[in-house]
């Protein structure tokens, strides 16, 4: 009798228990999952997926290319901070006071780097993924993408995150085990996998012990196939080109153009499914990597390569402008070599920086504006579309203190 109840209650059962673990872990109830605003096909999974022999599939292409939408936010780096991270939201008028979606048919890029420097990382992730249903449902479109820090955290290393970080991780282990027990109790799901399997039970290199769990659950969620990796960051772009704009954590160079854009999205997706081995591509790691490049994002415009980002910019049909992450301006969202370089991260991270919100703005016409929670410049009327220099650095400051900041196109 029970055996036969099981039989015809996996996907309910596994479903159950999935949605348990993730209120544990995030604090709320996800959404039905919508169709995947990151891939080509548009899908949903099977509910089958969790029961015993499951049909094989192949995942379908990440969609690489998206046309010009009315309204487009980009949000720089997060850096673990939950807070910072709605604010962000919030200025740009894509969640309510309750955390809901509101931005109708808005479509928002993430430029990567959620991971490491604070305590957020998973419930950020979580988060992300609760306002992509949201936002699917009217029309929107939420793309997160991989900064330097995802690709480190594949690759098991933990230079920036906190204590408070690898405590989040070790709290969703707990649950995540609980979670494989409750499943392992119906005969008719698959044996779930051990996350743990063929991890050392200590490490000797760790002179603190306390922080032994959270180090060991953090390895076991995130390297190539974890559940953490494969659920969250498996769908990022490390590429993306909407309209007349190109995205990139770091920024792109010919070869990585020659390579092809589309490629190196499926081949960072690959591995971090664990198809590709513990060590991700080559064009992901070093400083010149298409995660850890700084060519365009210097401060002081003339040791910026202008040069080149035209010439990359030039193999891209259509496109106008690099928009890119990973290194902080201090004095918020700016432009250099005429706009073709926009720098979006503004450190706004307690753990990195602690700058104040802002966001990028791109309406359909190709109008750049800034959105900031700065004071200074927050008087309540549009910018004039002067611009200004101050001390060489191609910060584009209004003449006058808008809460609105436009950059020209």
């Amino acid at each position: 009798m029970e055996e036969s109840i099981c039989r015809n209650l996996p996907p309910i059962l596994s479903s159950f228990v999935d949605t348990f673990v993730d209120f544990s872990v995030c604090g709320f109830f996800l959404p039905e999952p919508p169709k995947n605003p990151n891939s080509i096909s548009n899908s949903t999974p099977d509910s089958s997926q969790n029961c015993i022999n499951p049909p094989p599939s192949s995942p379908p292409p990440l969609q690489t290319k998206y046309p010009s939408p009315d309204r487009l936010i980009a949000i720089g780096d997060l850096h673990g901070d939950l807070q910072k991270s709605k604010e962000a939201l919030r200025l740009a008028g894509l969640i309510d006071g309750s955390d809901r979606w509101i931005g109708g048919t808005a479509t928002v890029v993430q430029v990567g780097d959620v991971l490491d420097r604070g305590g957020d990382e998973l419930k950020i992730l979580y988060f992300l993924e609760k306002l992509k249903r949201e936002a699917s449902r009217t029309g929107g479109t939420v793309i997160t993408m991989h900064g330097n820090h995802e690709i480190m955290n594949v690759e098991g290393d933990f230079r920036f995150v906190t204590r408070s970080g690898l405590d989040e991780f070790a709290i969703w282990a707990d649950w995540f085990c609980v979670g494989n027990k409750m499943k392992g109790l119906c005969q008719g799901l698959a044996k779930p996998k051990d996350p743990f399997k063929g991890l050392t039970s200590k490490f000797d290199c760790v002179e603190d012990q306390e922080l032994f769990p959270g180090i060991r659950a953090r390895i076991a969620a995130l390297r190539p196939d974890g559940p953490i990796a494969s659920r969250f960051l498996s769908q990022n772009l490390t590429v993306l080109v909407i309209g007349d704009s190109v995205f990139v954590h770091g920024g792109l160079l010919a070869k990585h153009v020659d390579y092809g854009l589309e490629r190196i999205n499926e081949e960072i997706r690959d591995w971090i499914n664990g198809l590709k081995g513990r060590w991700s591509p080559s064009y992901a790691r070093g400083r010149n990597s298409v995660v850890w490049l700084r060519k365009f994002s210097n401060e002081v415009e003339k040791n910026c390569d202008c040069s080149a980002l035209e010439h990359v910019l030039a193999t891209i049909p259509g496109a106008k402008r690099m928009i890119m992450g990973h290194t902080i301006q201090s004095f918020g969202i700016n432009g250099v070599c005429n706009n073709r370089a926009i720098r979006i991260d503004v450190g706004m991270s307690k753990g990195c920086g602690d700058g104040l919100p802002e966001v990028l703005e791109i309406n359909g016409n190709s109008e750049l504006r800034v959105l900031t929670s700065n004071p200074l410049f927050q008087n309540g009327y549009k910018a004039p579309r002067q611009a200004t220099q101050k001390e060489g650095l191609g910060l584009l400051l209004p003449q006058h203190g808008p809460k609105q900041v436009e950059v020209k196109a």
